[in-house]
């Protein structure tokens, strides 16, 4: 199927015109997702003309929310705290706590204070809730009706109810408003229209407490196909509901927090970022890594009286380092996911290592033999090859054993397995993989002459 293309030549000229209308029109009409590639194939000057377009814009709220997070910030700092109000007060209640997140608590307490009490109670309570949990990014524009409610009395509550959004699901709850069932729209429509709703209904539906962490809301929604992930309190009342619009949103931002970590940056970095913030972001991190850089030449040091004797050793230094650096990541990444996704615990954690151990002692022996063969045919020394193969054989097996150990370790003391496993697990490749190579050249130096 082929993609629409954002009119980004057709802006630019309505841009130069000074037809802020008709960019505002363009943009309402833009899918989620296609104002950010808009805003990306502008200069700057267009860029800030673009922001008052999609502040004139119908949907102001919900264009702003899909614009660059830096621009967003930037944008509200620029409007007065009405402004702002006025936005939030149009907007589903949980974007409108997104879009709040962006502003200081002492803005926040001014913006609200501009909204009707209604609407200010509604936010305030998802506020409320820690940042990244399942609460704060639920809407609280669901039906729930008890189970005694007929078919077409449930339709018509519908009809009533004009503001609930993205309709999946209707929730059955009892007197006390504990969440007892989900009754999908399809089965509604489809039903004779005296049959009571409590008939309907799926028992014991799948639900998430508030407080528990957005990221696993995720997983259950991918897990058992919902459309739309129910939110509980302690008491199991019903709350509102987690729509797959904003699972698609966490999981988006959970794989670039992990894309980020594991490459030793900041998830303010984006392609859009000022100059001094990515110099800044990112400096520390190579200073971590020169750190390790430097280990791993200590330990090359340590053998230059055997490189200066076998000047062949150092052709072939970074093969050993380069295999054992993506035998680790890609160890490294498959642990992750399954951490991510839930498929790897604490009971299942072993396994993994032994069998990451096992693909990289087996990935290593097969490439070892090729570098073997190489070494063979260009020096002629079947002793520097039978050390390559050993090398190659032992350091893709510690790559595997590091990638898959070093992420359940910090996970264990409860650090975010993606940060700094990267940096712990080329180091790990590295320095052993130099050790062993360069280690048993010096121990066969005299055949190696």
């Amino acid at each position: 199927m082929a993609t629409r293309a954002v009119p980004v030549d057709l802006v630019r000229r309505l841009l130069r015109t000074g037809a802020t209308p008709q960019v505002a029109r363009v943009v309402d009409g833009l899918a989620a997702g296609e104002l950010g590639t808009l805003y990306a194939g502008l200069d700057e000057h267009d860029r800030r003309h673009l922001i008052e377009a999609v502040l004139a814009s119908e949907d102001a709220g919900g264009s702003l929310a899909e614009l660059p997070e830096e621009v967003r910030a930037e944008a509200l700092a620029d409007l007065r705290d009405e402004r702002i109000g006025d936005l939030v007060a149009r907007m589903p209640p949980d974007d409108a706590v997104q879009l709040l997140g962006q502003v200081t608590a002492e803005r926040r307490a001014r913006v609200l204070a501009s909204v009707a009490p209604a609407r200010r109670e509604e936010v305030e309570s998802l506020l409320d809730y820690p940042e990244d949990s399942a609460a704060r990014r639920m809407t609280t524009r669901v039906l729930a009706v008890d189970g005694s409610t007929t078919a077409a009395a449930a339709i018509d509550a519908f009809r009533r109810h004009g503001d609930v959004e993205d309709v999946f699901y209707l929730y059955v709850v009892d007197g006390d408003g504990r969440l007892t069932g989900v009754v999908p729209i399809r089965r509604l429509v489809g039903a004779p229209p005296d049959r009571p709703i409590g008939e309907l209904a799926l028992r014991d539906p799948i639900a998430i407490p508030a407080s528990a962490d957005q990221e696993e809301a995720a997983r259950l929604v991918a897990q058992h196909d919902l459309l739309a992930l129910p939110v509980v309190d302690a008491a199991g009342r019903l709350l509102g509901a987690i729509t797959v619009d904003d699972v698609i949103d966490v999981l988006r931002e959970e794989a670039t927090e992990d894309m980020y970590r594991m490459a030793g940056l900041s998830e303010s970095d984006r392609i859009l970022s000022p100059f001094k913030r990515s110099v800044g972001r990112r400096l520390p991190w190579m200073m971590l890594n020169l750190a390790t850089a430097f280990l791993a030449a200590g330990v090359v040091g340590l053998f230059s009286s055997t490189i200066n004797q076998i000047v062949a050793l150092a052709a072939f230094m970074p093969v050993i380092a380069g295999m054992g650096g993506i035998g680790g990541t890609q160890a490294l990444t498959v642990v992750i996911r399954g951490i991510a996704l839930g498929e790897v615990e604490f009971s299942t954690a072993q396994r993994a290592i032994w069998k990451e151990l096992a693909v990289g002692a087996t990935n290593g022996a097969a490439t070892g033999v090729i570098t073997a063969l190489v070494a063979l045919i260009f020096n002629g020394n079947p002793w520097l090859g039978a050390i390559l193969f050993l090398a190659m054989l032992l350091n893709l097996a510690v790559g595997g054993l590091a990638g898959a150990a070093v992420p359940l370790a910090l996970r264990r003391f409860g650090i975010d397995p993606a940060l700094g496993s990267g940096v712990l697990v080329t180091t790990f490749t590295d320095v052993i993989g130099f050790f062993v190579f360069l280690g048993l050249a010096t121990l066969a130096l005299p055949w190696l002459r």
